[in-house]
C-alpha cells in the first residue's frame, strides 16, 4: 500500500511545509534608474545569510541590498552608469576592471542579482572577449555574462560565518526552522512502518531496499526503483547481429 512520505508532503506544499516569508525583510535586488544609494541602517534577516542594508535612493525611494564587507552607516554608494568602481558600488560588468572581486551578479541584465550572494561568496572578473564578460565563480568554474549585467563590487558581508561550529543539535534545529529547512534527515530503515516502506520496529533488516515493480503507486517507489533498461542495449545487440 502507498503511503504518504515526507518528501510528498514537502513537495505538495501546505501551511506546514511553505517557509515563513513573512518574518523576512524583503527582497534584495539591485535597482534601475538610480545613481545613488544612502545607507540608512544594517538589518538581519531570517530568510538571508547575509547582512542587508536598508537604502535610500536619490529618487526618494528606499530598498535593500546585500551588504559588502567595509560600509557603514551613513555612507553613500554609487549606482549605475558614471559610477567609480569602490567598494560597494554596483556597476556594469563593462566597466569593472579586470581582477576585481564582485559579487550579486546579474544572470540576465535586469534581474537585480543571482550569483553569489551568501556570506563570504565571491566571484572573479578575469576577462573580456567581443561577445562577453568571463567570471570565474567560487566553484572555479568560468561563466560568460552579459555587457550590460551588473555586479556589486566586494565581497558579502560575514564571511567567517562557517567558521564558528554549532556544537548542539539545538542549534542546528532553529537555523534550519528559520527556512523550513528538514532536519534532521533520517534513513528509510530507521522509520516507522507508517512514515517509509523500508519502516518498522520489528526489526533492522536492511533487505527491503529492492526494486520496486513498474506499477507500485507512488509512495512505494523509494531507493533503488528500478533498472533503467532490461536485457541488453541495442548497440550490443546490433554488434552481435553482425
Amino acid at each position: 500500500m502507498g503511503k504518504n512520505l515526507v518528501q510528498q508532503a514537502r513537495g505538495k506544499g501546505g501551511p506546514r511545509y511553505i517557509a515563513p516569508s513573512f518574518r523576512y525583510l524583503g527582497q534584495a535586488k539591485l535597482k534601475h534608474g538610480v545613481n545613488s544609494a544612502l545607507i540608512l541602517d544594517i538589518k538581519n534577516s531570517q530568510g538571508h545569510s547575509t547582512p542587508l542594508l536598508e537604502v535610500k535612493y536619490n529618487d526618494n525611494t528606499t530598498g535593500l541590498m546585500i551588504a559588502p564587507e567595509g560600509v557603514f552607516v551613513g555612507q553613500e554608494l554609487k549606482v549605475g552608469e558614471g559610477a567609480e568602481a569602490g567598494l560597494g558600488n554596483s556597476l556594469m560588468l563593462k566597466d569593472i576592471p579586470e581582477g576585481t572581486l564582485i559579487f550579486n551578479i546579474e544572470g540576465v541584465p535586469g534581474d537585480g542579482g543571482r550569483f553569489c550572494r551568501t556570506t563570504g561568496s565571491f566571484a572573479k572578473l578575469i576577462a573580456r572577449t567581443e561577445k562577453s564578460i568571463q567570471v570565474m565563480l567560487p566553484s572555479k568554474k568560468i561563466k560568460e555574462f552579459n555587457f550590460n549585467c551588473r555586479a556589486t563590487i566586494g565581497v558579502p558581508a560575514g564571511a567567517g560565518r562557517k567558521e564558528k561550529p554549532f556544537l548542539k543539535a539545538g542549534k542546528m534545529h532553529f537555523h534550519m526552522k528559520a527556512r523550513n529547512k528538514k532536519y534532521p534527515v533520517m534513513s528509510g530503515s530507521a522509520q516507522n512502518a507508517v512514515d517509509h516502506p523500508f519502516g518498522n520496529k520489528r526489526s533492522s533488516r536492511k533487505s527491503k531496499a529492492r526494486p520496486a515493480p513498474q506499477n507500485a503507486p507512488p509512495g512505494r517507489k523509494v531507493g533503488y526503483i528500478r533498472p533503467k533498461r532490461t536485457g541488453q542495449s541495442k548497440s550490443r545487440t546490433k554488434f552481435i547481429g553482425q
